[in-house]
């Protein structure tokens, strides 16, 4: 069974003149790595949110059904999704920068995280020393050197990589089955992007998460997801293993999406074909 299975979802905001999504489908199963892929405005974020319960007040749910571990997220509303968001699902949101408050200490972002679940059952004696402990033992965990000075630090203190390390501590500090990771190297440099991918590799797999890597980057999901889902126009068109849909894409838009993708010998021309 899979761990998260969206169906026919159609949402549509206030003021837009077309649903931003309708009639998406898609599923993960229990530690798998999907890839979520399409140009700006085909709906991958709306869809990451729809499954947070995050939409802004704006947006509509007007049909379809988000299923996770068996449970119908869009019947139960937020009194079943909250418990759910951050604990069982989480996501690393895009520009860390602007996700994470300015105003707080790093240590003081992750420990408002955990006493969050700690206030929903888990960890309920986790205060003081313990908490710190905690919240350092995150902050190595994703890799970030002399954790216990950079619990002290203010984000904009860190480079970017630092920032989105933070954030990836932050989504990890409920121990989710299920990460959703939307443009996580939004704005880092090359370099930087490749260890934050690789991070994210390290840790679903040690900890046996799944992963939903949004990305219009065709080239980085084929190589970091087994699976993918290519999204147009708030539909998904295709869908299927990485290696099958790359060598024989079925739909002209994943088609033009693999041409438009450039390679080691790609000339400028072949991009236009």
């Amino acid at each position: 069974m899979p761990l998260l299975d969206i169906h026919d979802l159609a949402i549509s905001f206030a003021g837009s003149p077309r649903p931003a999504l309708d009639g998406a489908s898609l599923s993960i199963g229990p530690g798998e790595t999907l890839g979520l892929v399409g140009e700006s405005g085909s709906g991958k974020s709306v869809t990451a949110l729809a499954v947070l319960g995050l939409l802004p007040p704006a947006g509509r749910v007007l049909r379809g059904r988000i299923s996770f571990d068996g449970v119908d997220l869009t019947a139960g509303g937020e009194a079943v999704v909250a418990p759910l968001r951050g604990r069982a699902i989480s996501m690393v949101f895009q520009n860390p920068r602007r996700a994470l408050n300015p105003l707080r200490r790093v240590g003081r972002l992750i420990g408002d995280v955990l006493r969050a679940h700690a206030a929903r059952g888990e960890g309920r004696h986790l205060t003081g020393a313990r908490l710190r402990a905690r919240v350092v033992e995150l902050l190595a965990a994703v890799g970030i050197p002399d954790p216990g000075r950079r619990a002290d630090a203010y984000p904009f203190e860190l480079s970017g990589g630092m920032c989105q390390r933070v954030m990836i501590a932050i989504a990890l500090a409920g121990n989710p089955r299920l990460l959703i990771a939307d443009e996580p190297t939004t704005g880092l440099d090359v370099t930087t992007q490749a260890i934050i991918l690789d991070l994210i590799d390290d840790l679903a797999r040690a900890r046996g998460m799944a992963t939903i890597l949004i990305t219009h980057d065709l080239a980085v999901a084929a190589e970091r997801c087994r699976r993918l889902a290519v999204m147009r126009d708030g539909r998904v068109v295709e869908a299927g293993p990485t290696a099958r849909l790359l060598a024989a894409p079925a739909h002209p838009y994943t088609a033009a999406l693999i041409r438009a993708t450039p390679g080691p010998t790609t000339r400028i021309e072949d991009l236009g074909a």
